[in-house]
């Protein structure tokens, strides 16, 4: 699946169609806050993201993109018509793994997403799987286990266990969980992270307890 993020119609439904006229799926969002809600659901294989967008620009898109753990090496190729040198590097330097300029053809976008797409699958790294008692978590394929039985987890959950497990016995308070995983604050959003770890640890049965609350500060998974 291929994400398209473009508050352009007319671009954006002739991308989509494109993309699935050449074998891929592909969905397309207008607004940020559909793309987010889109990435609650699942993760795709590679964002199409322009940087000129309503909500929040494409460049803080991609911070957050590459601020999540789940996310952090997902192919994103920028779609802008901001053109010049400066603009380039800027979105590169933020981890943009391409950046086509409008107006561009749709034969050079198509190989650049192939290319995009290949080299996530030559280049990706294997993922380090997590365990701790009964609780199994591999990150590369998105499972999690506890014993012998699979949990389904939201995108945000998934998210967060990652975190933990892979800084065992690191303690983050909410602020930080809040920033590494929605990167944003405000005002009583601590709630946001307490719903959260109390849903996880309702998901995660016996393997919930290894989640210990810091009273005080915030939330850690014990290295032992």
């Amino acid at each position: 699946m291929i994400y398209i993020l473009e508050d352009d119609a007319s671009i954006r439904k002739l991308v989509v169609y494109t993309l699935q006229s050449q074998g891929m799926e592909a969905q397309g969002f207008d607004r940020p806050s559909q793309f987010w809600e889109a990435m609650e659901k699942g993760s795709p294989e590679l964002v199409l993201l322009d940087i000129m967008l309503p909500e929040e620009d494409g460049l803080q898109v991609l911070k957050r993109l590459r601020s999540m753990p789940a996310t952090k090496t997902l192919p994103v190729i920028m779609l802008t018509a901001k053109s010049t040198e400066y603009d380039k590097v800027l979105g590169l330097d933020e981890g943009a793994d391409d950046y086509v300029a409008k107006p561009f053809g749709m034969m050079e976008l198509m190989a650049r997403v192939r290319t995009a797409l290949r080299h996530a699958g030559q280049n990706q790294p294997k993922e380090k799987t997590y365990s701790l008692g009964s609780l199994f978590v591999d990150p590369e394929r998105h499972i999690v286990r506890d014993g012998d039985r699979d949990v389904t987890l939201t995108l945000k959950e998934f998210q967060v266990l990652c975190l933990l497990m892979e800084r065992a016995g690191t303690v983050f308070t909410r602020d930080q969980l809040l920033n590494t995983i929605w990167g944003y604050e405000f005002d009583g959003a601590s709630r946001t992270v307490d719903v959260h770890i109390r849903t996880l640890r309702q998901k995660l049965g016996k393997s919930g307890d290894c989640i210990e609350t810091v009273r005080g500060i915030g939330y850690k998974i014990s290295a032992d």
